[in-house]
């Protein structure tokens, strides 16, 4: 198990990490999640005592990692899956590893053979695609067959074959009863590998739940609904009746209603109450980027900014049967992702929201992804 407590890091006047506190459990795949320059790989790296902590301590299995006996057997790791040497093959690359571990050169080819680098073994890995650099990452992280396993963007670069591998092999680590962390900003991969998540926002915990109290706490299920695409009267009337009956109706921008606080039978029966013939009536289930998203959207420090060429541009023609993009994005423009009812309140989500002070004398490989 790794356990952190009042975890903190200074970098100068930057606080990358502050005061965190959690547990990540054997037997269940722990999602690592947060925005650009949250302090992910910087928690990484106390975990495995490449930062010292500014205060607070991280253990795992009970000891700090440069107290663990023959670390490389208790715990893998994959940071960086371009710290190799270029000039040798995967096969040295990673009978380097062993013979430092006392790991026997048996171990080698075995997990050459478990990330499928087998006929590329003796191919210098400096040759190697982004995708083939993941694998031998991996495979090292295997090597000492450890207990805890850190996976930093683990399918980046992977075709979808790779991608599915990984999922499976993150699956089965933790089925055997291995204390599985995996940092990814891909939503989709998480959602369907994680069990548990820790995110985190600006250096501070967000969320410790899992996956399903994550999305249930930090998004609402909603109705989409349709009417005849050339009827903006029966539309209007049926927002106004939804209105009425208590629920909230947001334009989408294809034409839609986004309808929350009434159940689908309701939203029939209001519907047929007022006249309006319906194209769809669809339940929507909240995904988990949906979720994070909104938790998040506050505690990003890096927004793009409106295009400023867009001006030399003609705008679109837009159909006559659509209505302004204007009217569409209607109760859209404070924030992408306005709060519905039934969720958790969010102090991330203030739109004034200042990021932390940066000290400028810091060098940007300093900076906490």
């Amino acid at each position: 198990m790794i356990e952190a407590v009042g975890l903190t890091k200074r970098y100068g006047a930057k606080t990358a990490v502050h005061n965190l506190t959690f547990q990540v459990r054997p037997g269940a795949v722990t999602g690592f999640l947060g925005p650009n320059g949250s302090g992910k790989s910087t928690t990484m790296r106390m975990i495995l005592g490449l930062d010292r902590p500014t205060s607070g301590h991280v253990t795992i299995a009970g000891h700090p990692f440069h107290e663990l006996p023959n670390a490389p057997r208790q715990v893998g790791a994959l940071l960086d899956a371009k710290a190799v040497h270029g000039g040798r093959s995967a096969r040295h690359h990673l009978l380097s590893l062993a013979q430092l571990a006392g790991i026997p050169a048996r171990r080698v080819d075995e997990v050459l053979g478990v990330v499928g680098l087998q006929d590329v073994a003796r191919k210098r890995s400096g040759g190697f695609s982004l995708g083939m650099g993941q694998r031998l990452g991996i495979a090292a992280a295997l090597l000492g067959d450890p207990q805890v396993l850190l996976f930093d963007e683990p399918v980046n670069g992977l075709d979808p074959e790779g991608i599915l591998w990984v999922r499976n092999l993150m699956k089965r680590l933790a089925a055997e009863g291995r204390t599985v962390f995996v940092s990814s900003h891909l939503m989709s991969e998480m959602a369907l590998t994680a069990d548990h998540l820790i995110v985190i926002g600006r250096g501070q915990l967000m969320a410790d739940m899992s996956v399903k109290d994550f999305i249930a706490a930090n998004s609402a299920d909603f109705a989409r609904v349709r009417t005849p695409d050339d009827d903006r009267e029966a539309r209007d009337r049926l927002k106004d009746a939804l209105v009425a009956a208590g629920a909230q109706v947001l334009p989408e921008p294809d034409g839609a209603l986004r309808v929350t606080g009434l159940p689908l039978p309701r939203v029939s029966d209001v519907a047929h109450g007022a006249d309006v013939r319906l194209w769809e009536l669809s339940p929507h289930q909240a995904s988990l980027e949906e979720a994070y998203m909104r938790m998040t959207q506050g505690a990003v420090d890096y927004r793009s900014t409106a295009d400023q060429r867009s001006g030399f541009q003609a705008p679109p023609a837009q159909p006559p049967s659509q209505p302004p993009a204007q009217r569409l994005h209607e109760g859209w423009a404070e924030q992408a992702y306005p709060v519905l009812p039934g969720e958790r309140p969010n102090r991330y989500a203030a739109a004034d929201a200042a990021p932390a002070p940066a000290d400028p004398t810091k060098r940007d490989s300093e900076d906490a992804r």
